[in-house]
């Protein structure tokens, strides 16, 4: 890793998300937490993360609303969208496409997907 990156982790999962946040701060990257979609449009405001790895089985709000409503506020460049989820099949990777989503990877997740992504992240 060249650069930390600043990741936002969003699940409503507490567990998996605190999980996901200290890995990733080991490897030298800030990072911060969200449990469901208002908290991370919020979280997402105050931080500013070049990566979010957001769940797409949200309660209330789902991932995929998520996803669209970061776009509609920071367009493209806003940050890489990156859906962490257990749904993996090709009409659930199409959906998250067209919700703006960068990326999408199954739980659980490879350690080496998720590594070769953050450093594209980088650039």
């Amino acid at each position: 890793m060249s650069e930390p990156l600043r990741i936002l982790v969003v699940d409503d999962n507490a567990d998996s998300a605190e999980s996901m946040a200290l890995l990733l701060s080991l490897s030298g990257h800030e990072t911060r937490t969200a449990g469901d979609g208002p908290a991370a449009l919020e979280a997402f405001r105050a931080f500013r993360p070049a990566v979010v790895l957001l769940d797409i089985g949200l309660p209330g709000m789902d991932g995929y609303e998520v996803a669209r409503r970061l776009r509609a506020e920071a367009g493209e460049a806003g940050a890489t969208l990156v859906a962490v989820t257990g749904y993996g099949e090709d009409d659930d990777r199409q959906r998250a496409r067209e919700a703006g989503f960068d990326h999408h990877l199954v739980k659980p997740v490879d350690p080496a997907k998720l590594s070769a992504l953050l450093r594209r992240a980088e650039r």
